[in-house]
């Protein structure tokens, strides 16, 4: 609760007033005085008053790419028996307020504001709660309170059309990936049957055991796997404009891009951050898909995160391909990634926003020089060393 300048005025009058009555005997003073004080408490009660609001929302969509138009639609309904007079009602919608209309909403109907979301800068951007204001009709005291929950609209990084996708070392004899649609003889793991499966898939012995029809799920071993890490620390992005590093942007971009084409393609692909991730889950404790985790990534000011990177990439292995993204401040750095050449058979870099080109051989990696991510998605066609 906060009382207005007006309010302030009025009770340090009241106080004047009154000490003033009492002190030189004026009842009239003393009256003025306790008809102030008794205005500012009325007020305070009024502004009080809690009115039964029950706030949904909608983005329409909650999930584009950078650039793409989006909306939210905020729908306000009174629940309460009595019209929502004197109630001023902001939504916020990341660094900038929306007002919302609510003066004098009847009681079971509601108002509907919708307004477009700022989308031209990659991120999340939180929209709500709705504050609303309650005051009293002299104005002297205001009670801000929020309302409904707050719902995220993700902005993903632009995705840049990728004819080439890079192949690694897993490649058929005939010279064409595989594509088994329920995987090659390679046994992974076991799952609950679902309706359309095989019955030639079913583990007879494990599924007498826990008493479930338990499938055999299989996995292509000629499929190629790539791995994108994306170098996330201020140290490789050190420029900025206007507070943004562009860099980065450009690696989100190229990030994004290679791993819808691996998906359009039916090709496993992993997204790895070299720092620490803020974001980790999503609604529901559900798992983050790599574009809303690319929407969440920030600079990270771990100095030291990409030699501890490229000893978990060394020891698990975790495909036959790898491409790593980074900015200016990264190439010092490259050694660390032309050492994993021996347990990755494909490695490329890609490196954003230098003043000059990379050296030629730099510690024995094909490495493709960029401005952004559309110049390094027509640059990535003429990479054929996979």
């Amino acid at each position: 609760m906060g009382i207005t300048a007006r309010g302030v005025g009025l009770l340090v009058a009241a106080v004047v007033l009154l000490g003033a009555g009492f002190r030189f005997a004026y009842p009239e003073l003393t009256l003025l005085g306790a008809a102030a004080g008794a205005a500012v408490g009325y007020a305070a009660l009024v502004a009080a008053w809690r009115p039964r609001l029950t706030v949904t929302r909608r983005a329409d969509p909650d999930r584009v790419a950078r650039g793409e138009p989006a909306s939210m639609t905020v729908t306000v309904r009174n629940t309460g028996r009595l019209r929502s007079a004197n109630l001023l009602a902001e939504d916020r919608c990341g660094e900038r307020t929306v007002p919302v209309p609510l003066l004098r909403v009847r009681p079971g109907r509601d108002t509907e504001v919708r307004y477009e979301v700022p989308t031209h800068r990659r991120g999340v951007v939180p929209v709500g709660p709705l504050r609303v204001t309650r005051r009293d009709p002299l104005g002297l005291v205001a009670l801000a309170r929020p309302y409904g929950p707050t719902a995220p609209v993700w902005v993903h990084p632009r995705i840049h059309p990728l004819t080439a996708v890079p192949r690694g070392a897993g490649r058929s004899l005939d010279g064409r990936v595989d594509g088994v649609p329920h995987g090659s003889i390679t046994f992974d793991s076991l799952r609950e049957y679902v309706v359309g499966d095989e019955l030639r898939r079913v583990h007879w012995r494990t599924s007498a055991r826990v008493g479930e029809l338990m499938v055999r799920e299989n996995v292509d071993t000629s499929l190629p796997r790539l791995v994108v890490l994306l170098d996330n620390r201020a140290t490789a992005h050190p420029q900025r404009v206007d507070g943004v590093a562009e860099s980065f942007e450009s690696g989100c971009e190229a990030a994004a891009s290679i791993v819808t084409a691996a998906h359009r393609a039916d090709l496993p692909v992993v997204l790895l951050l070299v720092g620490p991730e803020l974001v980790e889950r999503g609604d529901g404790d559900a798992a983050l898909g790599p574009l809303d985790r690319l929407a969440a990534a920030e600079l990270s000011g771990d100095k030291d995160a990409l030699r501890a990177a490229t000893t978990r990439l060394r020891q698990d292995r975790l495909g036959d391909t790898l491409v790593v993204l980074t900015g200016p401040g990264g190439r010092g750095e490259l050694g660390h990634v032309g050492a994993l050449r021996g347990a990755y058979p494909s490695v490329v870099v890609g490196v954003f926003g230098a003043a000059e080109p990379t050296p030629p051989g730099a510690a024995g990696l094909v490495v493709v020089d960029a401005a952004d991510g559309e110049q390094f998605a027509a640059e990535w066609d003429g990479v054929r060393r996979w």
